[in-house]
């Protein structure tokens, strides 16, 4: 198996682009990572997006981003797994050229969320059709059940969800791509309005535009080209259940931590080896759940973990340095690509004034819908 290594990044803006269009965004991201990594020729590309037709009525956006981006007619596919389709396209894209198959693979992910589409109706097909959507359940509804559940079971608390929020918005306000770059506090949080008891508004992340690609090259064509690298040291992916009420225990998010510990494996790391993480914060409670699993703090110690300020940009691992989903945006095919270019920034030390000190080695992991997909990518330098 070859060694591979990003060599270029691209990001949009994140937020509400009602001047651009799905193809825009997506060139514009496409772009700035083919001028960054000062390639001449791709070989093949990965497009992730979760639901585009029912977003803004375009399917088969592999040709059409291969088209538009002039680099037609390499093979170019769109890869689908919920909120996970971003991340899930880096990882085709490492495998892609880990097996010799490609040398330069453009990876990227948009989705273009605000131009008139039922939001709900869309996200909602991520979620079981027949066993939850039908009965009515929203995403919010079932991350509140698993947050009422960690409560319950671990004590966490109202004020310690509040914290991931305020921790992320602090984030995203040094981050000039972020769709909300404004500080909150802890009372804002609790008094905003409600979505599903005990999850605020300002607890979930927001509906959003965007688009982030990534350049990976086989680590013979990194060096020839000189240019900084880092390094894809380990990649891993599970399932679980869609449904949250198939699942043995709805605050154990299986599928994170199955990916974690085949990433972990591949990487010859252990989760204390890690300098910062980019993780999937769809929700408050999410993210408490997640570095749980990934092996940062004990099961039911994330949110005294958060609430001591230990995922902080100076604790003992910052979690969502870029603002995470909350703070930064969440256009749901784009994500897992934009926690790669954020981690690919910070082992550069070209996140500014949110740079993570000696940052070595660096996690993404994306999750679509309920926990029941997950990718984790680790990096270095």
């Amino acid at each position: 198996m070859r060694e591979v290594a990003v060599i270029g990044c691209g990001m949009t803006k994140f937020g509400e682009l009602w001047d651009k269009s799905l193809r825009d965004i997506f060139v514009e991201a496409a772009l700035q990572a083919i001028d960054d990594a000062q390639v001449d020729k791709i070989d093949s590309m990965y497009v992730g997006a979760m639901t585009p037709g029912l977003f803004v009525g375009q399917e088969h956006i592999g040709a059409l981003m291969a088209d538009y981006l002039g680099v037609a007619p390499i093979p170019a596919l769109r890869v689908e797994s919920a909120c996970c389709s971003g991340g899930m396209a880096v990882r085709m894209g490492f495998l892609d050229i880990a097996s010799g198959n490609s040398d330069v693979v453009l990876c990227g992910g948009v989705e273009k969320m605000t131009d008139g589409a039922d939001v709900t109706y869309a996200l909602a097909t991520a979620a079981d059709q027949e066993y939850e959507v039908y009965h009515g359940v929203t995403f919010p509804g079932l991350y509140a059940m698993i947050a009422n559940a960690h409560m319950h079971r671990y004590g966490t608390t109202r004020e310690q969800l509040a914290a991931v929020s305020v921790k992320n918005h602090h984030n995203g306000s040094l981050n000039p791509k972020a769709q909300f770059q404004s500080e909150i506090t802890i009372e804002n949080v609790i008094k905003a309005a409600l979505v599903a008891d005990p999850l605020t508004v300002l607890d979930s992340s927001p509906v959003s535009d965007g688009a982030a690609c990534v350049i990976l090259a086989s680590m013979d064509i990194a060096k020839r080209l000189q240019k900084p690298c880092v390094k894809i040291i380990g990649t891993g992916a599970a399932t679980d259940s869609l449904a949250l009420d198939k699942r043995e225990d709805i605050t154990t998010l299986r599928a994170v931590k199955v990916a974690a510990e085949s990433a972990y494996g591949m990487a010859r790391v252990k989760p204390t080896d890690v300098s910062l993480a980019e993780v999937h914060d769809c929700f408050s409670i999410a993210e408490i759940c997640i570095i749980e699993e990934l092996g940062f703090v004990e099961k039911g110690k994330g949110g005294p973990f958060t609430e001591q300020g230990h995922t902080a940009l100076s604790g003992k691992i910052p979690v969502n340095p870029s603002g995470g989903l909350k703070s930064k945006g969440h256009p749901v095919g784009a994500t897992g690509v934009a926690q790669v270019v954020e981690v690919v920034d910070q082992l550069r030390g070209d996140a500014g004034k949110r740079q993570v000190k000696s940052a070595k080695i660096g996690l993404a992991q994306n999750m679509g819908g309920s926990g029941a997909s997950s990718v984790v990518h680790i990096f270095s330098i």
